[in-house]
């Protein structure tokens, strides 16, 4: 832990334990970061769980969400203004971090604007679409992490934090195509499942097996394409980091793989990571960890 004063020290570490609790598949790779950058990732982490929370509370009418993320934004506005925003001890290791790694607002306020844009979404009309959802929620992580981490001055290093945040999000959206349904949220592109003739609904039924194929393997190769595509970036991020970006990716690579093996499972269930395969990740990344190689 930082040596830092008691209180600062508690808020820290009110972060890390949300993200034992909460982070599941991230856990992993976050805890191989040193310190003073993995407490710096666990603010981080609970400030993004929160303004998930929020625009995900069940309990509440859109408009209340809506009005919770705007004083959400609000708080996170006065933190980078040097305020302490809230009661909440978390916004002290928020705002000792942004000051810490000289952060930009820019990728916080583009995460909640996806996350507004989220609480009325049912349909993705276009790829276009999709591909600014999943910059707002899953690139503006990658662009803020590499800021934590420190990387060299490679111009295109950016991009490829773009790209890999991209990636991430759309496995995520073909592992919880079926629960996100459920929840009247479709993410795929309505107009690529109907050039091959299909609705959501042929999809989540398997009513085409060949189209149903030809349509996922597509998407499969969508994700598959951005991870190539940023597959240099753990040689541009310092040393004592890479292990936690590569494990992170190479959890979700993973899920891809396991998706493009069969790609009906993502219609019946929620696909997983197998406990063996995990455990070859973090023993991996461990050892990385230790060597600070990639």
């Amino acid at each position: 832990m930082l040596t830092m004063d008691p209180q600062l020290a508690g808020a820290y570490a009110d972060c890390g334990r949300i993200v034992r609790r909460r982070a599941k598949n991230f856990w992993y790779g976050l805890r191989l970061t040193p310190e003073p950058r993995r407490s710096a990732l666990y603010a981080i982490y609970a400030w993004m769980r929160m303004v998930d929370d929020l625009a995900d509370e069940p309990r509440l009418e859109i408009e209340a969400r809506r009005s919770g993320l705007l004083a959400f934004r609000s708080k996170t506005r006065a933190a980078f203004g040097g305020e302490i925003a809230g009661p909440d001890p978390f916004w002290r290791a928020f705002s000792d971090t942004i000051n810490r790694y000289e952060l930009s607002i820019g990728p916080f306020e583009s995460m909640i604007d996806g996350q507004e844009s989220d609480l009325v979404w049912r349909r993705c009309p276009d790829r276009a679409t999709l591909e600014q959802f999943c910059w707002q929620v899953a690139s503006t992580v990658g662009l803020i992490c590499i800021q934590i981490w420190g990387t060299d001055a490679d111009p295109a290093i950016e991009q490829m934090a773009v790209d890999r945040g991209k990636a991430l999000q759309l496995t995520n959206i073909l592992r919880d195509l079926r629960e996100d349904h459920e929840r009247d949220r479709v993410y795929l592109p309505a107009d690529e499942l109907a050039a091959e003739g299909l609705s959501i609904e042929d999809l989540l039924a398997w009513r085409d097996p060949a189209r149903c194929r030809r349509f996922l393997d597509a998407q499969i190769e969508h994700a598959a394409e951005l991870y190539r595509r940023s597959s240099g970036l753990d040689q541009h991020i310092s040393s004592e980091c890479r292990a936690t970006s590569w494990a992170m990716t190479e959890i979700y690579r993973g899920l891809l793989e396991r998706i493009a093996s069969d790609p009906r499972r993502v219609v019946r269930e929620r696909v997983r990571l197998g406990s063996m395969r995990k455990m070859s990740i973090a023993w991996r990344a461990k050892r990385l960890a230790r060597s600070g190689i990639s």
